[in-house]
């Protein structure tokens, strides 16, 4: 084959397989979505295992890469015939256990379904450079992982803006094995330019193997920006919504972040790791700070600084790369480094941390690797000094800043803040006085009131949960404790006398949910059948009634505990209320069937209804489970999804008929801490919504009759997308 085609031919190979790879990961992730969820902690044990088996593709490249080539040209395409094996790609048929640590059975189960294939076509980034290297004559094979990185990015971010939309999951699989048979075409005829002579001990003799030190660094260097990517990852999905397409964002700029980093041409590359202290300093201080009031500044701020990061670090990572002979094993460690951020954010930090520590730690460790240059020319003789003084100086205001010694004035606060940061320019150039002055900007901006309040919050594999008293500003009386998850409050307990079993929130007397539960016996007689998906505080518990039969469906056993102990709805109403752990939907299938005469779902993560419990196929499980006069109730109240086109399309196409009330509370209710909420009823009976209009006297008038968006299709198992739905002006301040 003519040299002349090679490098087109060996780009072209190493990109189709990039694509393919990250093809793989939003794709797997939306088959795993009706029996995993969409915890935020879900994608991160998937990128964990991505990590996982692109080491495994990188080790067997590096073992691969010291036989003579025609063997590994034979070997390999062996390996890619056994793959395909388990096409086309979909998931085993097994199911999460409910008890047990789903932060261990995620990655068996990925593993089993996708692992040979995700393996051998992981290789192919760095064992095709290695036969590209093997002709002298055609120049560093490096900058062809910039190449690699963009196909990645492709395959990544096609997948929401083109495949989901356009496709089902099975085509999308079919898709998938199509493009691998490409992949091996392309592969064998790579091989064909592998010279058969070749030897491949003589690049390893041209320069001595790097130190074990030099290996720590690049471990570290592609350690810290893979954990920053899942640890931005887990602010984002818990700030605004649990679903891949916004799961897409930092693993696109993180990819995007090696095409830069390893291009031919660097201008690009040095400019971004010359800023990036400055980035780390404005983007990374404000961490602790809340950001729901401004979403999309905060994600804004949450991915520039990603960005910036990973770009200067896997610079340091081009800049430090070995000769040619060296090239698998650079590869190898970077894969290991990865690996190494990832189980440090989806397993370590969700056991030690009971909040989202690994974030900011991870910014202070990139603040530290990343290059830096001396802003301040300190005289020698104050270096020293200064250097110790200066970031001590910057750790004391920022806690007399955090202990309120300064008053509670804003503008204090901003001044405060502004003295850090030009405490931390001084240092720079001088990393650890640098990292500790950036430490201290950070807690100013309320990291010490999070440190300090450890005790009011709980941490799982599904989310971080903070409970909080709110107090009377006058007397400074407690009046209510409140339950969050990220910024979405989930429930709100009363604590005066006489009102602690008052429903609260979403779930106030007068709101969907209230209406029909206070009204379950003239419904549907002397022993109602009440079914709840989420738990939450326990709020709803307080419409039990003696003679009503009650589950509670939750999957996560941190948040039962919460609501035993930390509030007391569940205690006081419904102690006997029966709590059933796992996904809710998978365990409605197993329930017998017409069990139900009234099931609630409200299952949140942070502001999104996950998206598994909103398809047609859910649905016919929750029909199943309810009676045929019985009804359903979706919970829909959210910031930036408009979910009742999904709702409307699915209960059309199945039969049930739809009434919604958009509740507002009156000033009485909201002294009350009642909140607004959209609340959807089906049946599929219109007597039955008949009736509920009927009992609710006085709020007859707020059901309205729901009908479908024309040309909206509803969402499967099988298709979904949430382009459609979202609510663009409220990601905008002042829009909502």
């Amino acid at each position: 084959m003519s040299e002349r085609h090679a490098r087109s031919l060996f780009v072209a190979t190493i990109v189709t397989g990039s694509f393919l790879l990250f093809l793989t990961q939003p794709m797997v992730a939306r088959m795993a979505l009706p029996r995993l969820g969409g915890a935020p902690s879900v994608w991160n044990s998937a990128m964990l295992v991505y990590q996982a088996l692109l080491l495994a593709g990188y080790g067997y490249a590096h073992w691969l890469a010291r036989l003579r080539p025609r063997r590994q040209v034979g070997i390999h395409i062996i390996l890619l015939g056994l793959a395909a094996l388990w096409l086309p790609i979909g998931l085993t048929s097994a199911l999460p256990p409910t008890t047990g640590e789903p932060e261990f059975w995620v990655p068996w189960f990925l593993i089993s379904s996708i692992g040979p294939v995700f393996f051998i076509v992981s290789a192919q980034a760095p064992l095709m450079q290695r036969w590209y290297a093997l002709e002298s004559s055609r120049g560093d094979p490096y900058p062809l992982y910039a190449a690699s990185n963009l196909g990645s990015f492709a395959g990544l971010i096609s997948y929401p803006l083109i495949v989901e939309p356009l496709l089902g999951l099975r085509q999308q699989s079919w898709l998938w094995t199509g493009i691998y048979a490409l992949l091996v075409l392309l592969v064998a005829a790579c091989a064909l330019t592998v010279p058969g002579k070749a030897v491949e001990s003589v690049p390893e003799e041209t320069e001595a193997p790097p130190t074990a030190r030099r290996i720590l660094h690049w471990i570290a260097l592609a350690a810290v920006p893979s954990g920053l990517m899942l640890s931005t990852t887990t602010h984002l999905t818990i700030d605004i919504v649990a679903i891949p397409l916004l799961w897409v964002l930092p693993l696109g700029l993180y990819l995007l972040s090696f095409v830069i980093a390893f291009a031919e041409r660097r201008r690009l590359a040095d400019s971004i790791t010359l800023l990036a202290p400055l980035v780390i300093l404005v983007c990374g201080g404000p961490v602790f700070a809340r950001g729901a009031s401004n979403p999309l500044f905060a994600v804004t701020l949450g991915l520039v600084l990603m960005l910036a990061i990973a770009v200067a670090l896997h610079s340091q990572l081009f800049r430090l790369r070995p000769a040619v002979g060296h090239l698998t094993k650079f590869y190898l460690a970077m894969s290991f480094g990865g690996m190494l951020g990832g189980l440090f954010c989806a397993i370590v930090a969700p056991l030690v941390f009971n909040w989202a520590y690994e974030h900011p730690l991870l910014i202070l460790a990139a603040a530290l690797l990343v290059p830096q240059y001396v802003l301040v020319p300190w005289p020698a003789r104050w270096r020293v000094a200064l250097g110790i003084v200066a970031p001590l100086l910057a750790l004391v205001l920022s806690f007399e800043a955090g202990a309120g010694m300064f008053g509670s004035s804003p503008m204090l606060a901003m001044l405060i803040s502004v003295i850090i940061s030009l405490i931390a320019l001084a240092c720079l150039g001088r990393p650890w006085p640098y990292v500790i002055a950036l430490g201290a900007l950070m807690l100013s901006y309320g990291g010490w009131t999070i440190i300090t309040h450890g005790e009011a919050r709980t941490r799982s594999y599904f989310g971080v949960y903070e409970v909080s008293d709110r107090r009377d500003p006058v007397t400074n009386s407690l009046t209510a404790r409140v339950l969050t998850h990220g910024t979405t409050v989930h429930g709100i307990q009363n604590v005066l006398p006489g009102l602690e079993t008052v429903p609260t929130s979403y779930y106030a007397r007068r709101s969907g949910v209230g209406l029909t539960l206070a009204n379950a016996f003239a419904l549907y007689g002397a022993h109602p059948r009440v079914g709840i998906v989420g738990l939450g505080s326990g709020t709803l518990s307080c419409y039990f009634r003696p003679g009503e039969s009650w589950t509670i469906f939750e999957i996560d056993p941190a948040m039962v505990e919460v609501a035993r102990n930390r509030f007391s709805f569940l205690s006081r109403c419904a102690p006997q209320a029966r709590i059933v752990l796992g996904d809710a939907r998978i365990s409605l299938a197993h329930a017998p069937r017409n069990s139900l005469d009234i099931l609630a779902i409200d299952a949140f993560s942070s502001d999104a209804v996950p998206m598994h419990l909103l398809t047609r196929e859910a649905l016919t499980t929750y029909g199943r489970a309810v009676q045929l006069d019985g009804i359903v109730l979706f919970h829909i109240s959210n910031r930036y999804l408009d979910l009742k086109p999904v709702v409307a399309e699915i209960a059309r196409e199945d039969g049930w008929q739809m009434q919604v009330m958009e509740y507002v509370p009156t000033d009485e209710e909201l002294t009350l801490n009642a909140t607004v909420s959209v609340w959807i009823a089906l049946s599929r009976n219109p007597t039955t919504l008949e009736r509920l209009t009927r009992l609710s006297g006085a709020d007859a008038a707020n059901w309205e009759t729901l009908t479908p968006t024309p040309g909206f299709s509803g969402w499967s198992d099988d298709h979904a997308s949430i382009l459609p739905i979202i609510n663009w002006r409220n990601l905008w301040p002042g829009r909502r």
